[in-house]
């Protein structure tokens, strides 16, 4: 999208108060028992209590009722491309997780309802967009995504399988008629003069013009299928998406993947009234991916030039983007091992294909969206942890130099906007802290010598740029604040607020304000030196004279960090444990993100093992406080966290007492190639690093106190995972507990199930550990 703001900023500033400054409560920083003020990570972070909230108690129903405890807490936030508006979905009060399209006036400050989702259908979706939302994490109802047009005049909503269209001018809603059978993937082109999308395996196009609905592709179906990606595409590499516009519109690169070499599966998914039997093609790992190809299909003739990829078909395109001219296409090509990854540009009128950048790694390369060729000079911006920390870079010249615009022994997050015009690159990174994520920019002729920083209140800040104007969205949250979403000019400085979401007597905080806990942080050393960052949780009433039993939440995995100033609705069941009398404990083991290369490479082809001795670092720690009962000790995690639950209760049931294991992977045999590969490495050439980063090797060290549950219909983490560790626990005559959800995926969503399963879960600690 593009936003022309002609010079609106300082009309704006006249007219909305600043008063985001008077919320940057701080308090001073928090220290951690048994740890060096040089251990320490320092945060300002208020308590809420600094409201003057209520003690309500908080029960497990509250935590998943309606309206959201964390008040109004926009989604899919956009800048319109007129400037005149921020666009956002809202939840009602009377159901968080069904959304209307709202919006706010930004030289009033007025908020209001801009598409109410009734009058969109409503109906049963796809089993193709079932399962891309599952891949794309999206819940919910009404409306869920919705794509502004470049010039501002519409707006592209899909609905049900259906598209709508939004008439700006004339505040209307058009059906639009895009034939028979469900639509996905539906996006305006780059000048809005088509809608183009996915329908039965292959791609088209409707003309805004004249209605007219053209096939751009036609062999899609069974194992073909053009524009879509594949599966670990989407549950991987977060590409949604396998076909992209050119920038003038006359061009469509695509790509064609052909599944026929994947494993076909049929796969139980059992519901309360039956089972349901579903073939899907899984890529085990070490076993056949699918083979991709990748087009460039023109609209006016519906021809298609094929991107010669090389000899080696057994290859991963993570990431494709235009060049401005729309004459070249970059591609990023990655090996099977994904230890080597190589920017790739096709030039199709001199039909060339050179390799522009290339990365190389002895462990594995993660990818990154930090890729952005600028229209002013030539050159690109170029995202990489060659450093051994993710930097960004200048690349310039026929030999393609690469200049640091970043550096240091921390990592850059994401490249969130280029200022050509004034020199700017933004970018949000941990430069101050790893706990949070603030928003910086540095000058693109100076290097890092000129970082500056924009946000300033401790904790997680997540931006939002114009398309054409360094403007942004702040989204911002704390341990001790809901997110917040301000609006910002180039330098930072705060121009209002989209949604203050202050916590007073009305918000729906409020009444359980009074004993919301906050946590102390602290590192503890790992057996090869590298910092351990933790955060401890004291329950309510602290008395350090007394002792109390420990949950150790825990993921573990990589690409992912609990150890964070910010707020999360997974610490809602934290803090209505404290309101039990337990002390909750997470540590961010080796392996886990925004540490870098090393930090990250240290489980290459060989998971569950430093990870686990980390966590025992962490029971050692919790062990030596006079307030910790160090012979009641539980850990409780969920995917990733379900296999770290098991390992560590397998391997160190002295350390131990009692697990709870949410959708483990159990054998990695049973996972998918891009991500257990990434870490693993291949079966066939790392059968020994399979075979010990198994649970299975050590069901026979469990002792008691366990407690699985996975949902029955999960197409990620297949229930086959949780059946293998049952069975072997039957055979040898251990008892345990399970619970299992019909119909549930992965995410175990829905209030009912989250009810019963956080309800289960309090049970079973109680029983164990009290």
């Amino acid at each position: 999208m593009k936003t022309t703001w002609k010079q609106r900023a300082v009309s704006f500033v006249s007219v909305m108060p600043l008063i985001l400054a008077g919320a940057m409560v701080s308090t001073p920083a928090i220290s951690a028992a048994n740890t060096t003020a040089a251990d320490m990570i320092y945060l300002t972070t208020a308590p809420l209590t600094h409201i003057d909230g209520g003690k309500t108690p908080l029960t497990i129903e509250r935590i998943h009722q309606s309206p959201a405890l964390a008040g109004t807490s926009p989604r899919g936030l956009q800048i319109s491309p007129d400037g005149l508006r921020v666009t956002y979905l809202a939840g009602r009060d009377d159901n968080q997780n069904f959304y209307d399209l709202w919006q706010m006036d930004t030289i009033t400050g007025k908020r209001s309802m801009l598409i109410n989702a009734d009058d969109l259908a409503s109906g049963e979706l796809s089993n193709e967009e079932k399962a891309r939302r599952e891949r794309q994490r999206i819940y919910g109802q009404g409306i869920m995504e919705y794509f502004w047009s470049e010039d501002g005049h519409s707006i592209l909503i899909p609905a049900s399988g259906q598209l709508y269209l939004y008439h700006v001018a004339s505040n209307k809603i058009d059906s639009l008629n895009t034939g028979e059978g469900f639509v996905t993937d539906a996006r305006l082109s780059p000048k809005a003069h088509y809608v183009s999308f996915i329908r039965e395996q292959n791609l088209y196009v409707l003309s805004l013009v004249d209605g007219a609905i053209t096939a751009l592709t036609h062999d899609g179906k069974g194992p073909i299928k053009n524009g879509m990606a594949e599966f670990v595409a989407q549950e991987e590499m977060d590409r949604m998406t396998g076909y992209w516009w050119s920038p003038d519109e006359s061009k469509i690169a695509f790509t064609r993947i052909d599944e026929s070499g994947v494993e076909l599966v049929t796969r139980n998914e059992i519901y309360a009234d039956g089972i349901k039997l579903t073939q899907q093609r899984y890529p085990y790992a070490g076993k056949a991916n699918v083979e991709i190809e990748l087009g460039v299909v023109t609209l006016a003739d519906k021809k298609v030039q094929w991107i010669d990829l090389g000899k080696d078909k057994d290859i991963y395109l993570p990431r494709v983007k235009w060049l401005p001219s729309s004459e070249q296409l970059s591609y990023q090509w990655q090996s099977r091992d994904q230890q080597t990854l190589d920017l790739r540009v096709a030039d199709l009128v001199k039909q060339t294909n050179q390799t522009y950048i290339e990365e190389r790694s002895q462990s594995w390369l993660n990818i990154n969206d930090d890729l952005h060729f600028l229209k002013q000079q030539s050159g690109f911006i170029w995202g990489s942890e060659r450093s051994g920390f993710k930097h960004l870079y200048l690349v310039t010249g026929k030999d393609h130099k690469l200049t640091p615009l970043t550096e240091g022994d921390w990592a850059v997050d994401k490249l969130e906007y280029v200022d050509e015009a004034n020199g700017w690159v933004y970018f949000s990174g941990r430069k101050d802290s790893v706990v949070e994520r603030h928003i910086y920019r540095v000058n693109i002729n100076k290097g890092p010598a000129s970082i500056e920083k924009l946000s300033q209140r401790s904790g997680m800040h997540n931006a939002v740029f114009a398309s054409s104007k360094p403007v942004y969205i702040d989204y911002f949250s704390s341990l001790s604040q809901p997110p917040q979403i301000s609006l910002h000019q180039q330098d930072g400085k705060p121009l209002a607020w989209v949604e203050q979401n202050h916590i007073d007597k009305q918000h729906p905080l409020s009444a359980y304000a009074g004993l919301w806990q906050m946590p102390e942080f602290g590192h503890l050393t790992a057996d090869d030196g590298q910092a351990l960052a933790y955060r401890l949780f004291k329950p309510v009433d602290f008395d350090s004279s007394k002792k109390y039993p420990v949950l150790v939440r825990v993921y573990g995995g990589p690409h992912a960090q609990l150890v964070t100033n910010s707020w999360s609705e997974s610490d809602y069941f934290t803090q209505y444990l404290l309101q039990q009398g337990y002390i909750v404990f997470q540590l961010d083991n080796r392996g886990s993100a925004n540490r870098g290369v090393r930090f990250e490479s240290v489980i290459y082809k060989n998971m569950g093992d430093a990870e686990v001795r980390d966590q025992k670092v962490g029971v050692d720690f919790l062990r030596s406080l006079n307030y910790v009962d160090g012979d009641n000790i539980g850990i409780y995690g969920h995917s990733y966290g379900g296999y770290m639950a098991l390992l560590c209760q397998f391997k160190a049931p002295d350390y131990f007492k009692a697990a709870v294991s949410g959708a483990p992977v159990t054998d990695w045999h049973l996972y998918d190639t891009y991500y257990t590969e990434r870490y693993m490495g291949n079966p066939n050439t790392n059968k020994k690093g399979y075979e010990s980063s198994s649970v299975m090797p050590y069901v026979q060290g469990y002792q008691s106190g366990l407690l699985m549950y996975h949902g029955m219909a999960d197409d990620n983490v297949l229930f086959e995972n949780s059946t293998r560790v049952y069975k072997a626990l039957q055979d040898q005559g251990s008892m345990f507990q399970m619970i299992d959800y019909p119909g549930s995926k992965h995410s175990m969503r829905g209030e009912k199930v989250r009810n019963h399963l956080y309800k289960s879960i309090a049970t079973f600690l109680n029983s164990q550990l009290k």
